[in-house]
């Protein structure tokens, strides 16, 4: 393998499936995949030499004498039982194109070592829904093949079947690039994004929030797609706590954004839906409307 990558041991697996997630939007996948990771108990055995990708962080300072650079780090853990499975989290995404393209081919060549056959991504999908409702999960396999087991899952739905999609979409960064390149090395892929209420995904600044609901949903698919029980107990609570600090900050918007932002909860953008309360036009304006009440500092007129 590359000698920018750093295996400990080779786990002894067969024929696993790989998952991958890193940062993005309110680090939905991330949190998913390392909770997973956490409650399967899954074991580390190699990871990514960071400084090919990344720049130092920070650097450790003893006794006025620099230590050592600090990397985001990119880790490998692996799970045996019923479906094997190798899970790669990086703190990071590269920031360039080609380190994007780099990396998800080293991940990929750990994967194809072991023997996987089908690659897992996850993220966030920024929609117009109301943070009271449940996130679905929009998937997006690599292959026509797949969409058949993918309609399967419940409260899923095929990115490419939302109304206002037209039978396209787009997936950016390693998510997207981790996909596409399995596909070029004939593995089956499929991304699954969590839904996140699009005027929280716009909270800037201190009023940035993470959203586990949509991490839960994506976790709830996971749980039926590779046929293993995952205890939700602890991002249930993680949930129920952000819900009530979003609802906080809900409360203190302005009648008449909180009475446009009310609409999502009546709106479903799935073909065979009937057409929604709210236009494109209406959720363009209530994004400005919020940005705008966030830029006077969270204040009324």
């Amino acid at each position: 393998m590359s000698g920018k990558l750093k295996i400990a041991k080779k786990p002894a697996v067969h024929e696993p499936y790989l998952i991958a997630a890193w940062p993005g939007i309110g680090n939905i996948g991330l949190i998913a995949v390392n909770y997973l990771k956490n409650r399967l108990t899954a074991e580390e055995f190699g990871e990514l030499e960071p400084w090919h990708f990344f720049f130092p962080r920070g650097v450790t300072i003893k006794n006025g004498v620099l230590q050592e650079m600090e990397f985001p780090t990119c880790k490998f853990f692996y799970k045996k039982g019923e479906r094997d499975l190798i899970i790669f989290l990086a703190e990071m995404q590269p920031a360039g194109e080609d380190e994007i393209y780099e990396m998800a081919n080293l991940v990929l060549d750990v994967a194809v070592e072991l023997g996987c056959r089908r690659v897992y991504t996850a993220g966030a999908a920024v929609a117009p829904i109301h943070h009271t409702a449940r996130p679905r999960v929009w998937a997006v396999p690599n292959d026509k093949g797949l969409i058949g087991e993918v309609k399967k899952y419940g409260n899923t739905i095929v990115m490419s079947e939302l109304d206002d999609r037209e039978g396209r979409g787009n997936i950016t960064g390693l998510n997207g690039v981790l996909l596409g390149v399995a596909r070029k090395r004939k593995l089956e892929g499929i991304c699954f994004l969590g839904e996140v209420p699009m005027y929280i995904a716009h909270f800037p600044g201190p009023y940035t929030i993470l959203y586990p609901k949509a991490s839960r949903s994506i976790l709830e698919v996971f749980a039926e797609s590779l046929g293993v029980q995952i205890d939700l107990g602890n991002i249930n609570a993680f949930a129920n706590n952000v819900e009530r600090e979003i609802e906080g900050i809900y409360q203190n918007l302005p009648p008449v954004i909180r009475e446009e932002l009310d609409k999502l909860k009546h709106f479903t953008p799935v073909k065979e839906a009937e057409p929604g309360p709210i236009t494109d036009e209406e959720k363009e304006r209530i994004i400005k409307e919020v940005e705008e009440f966030f830029r006077r500092g969270g204040k009324h007129d």
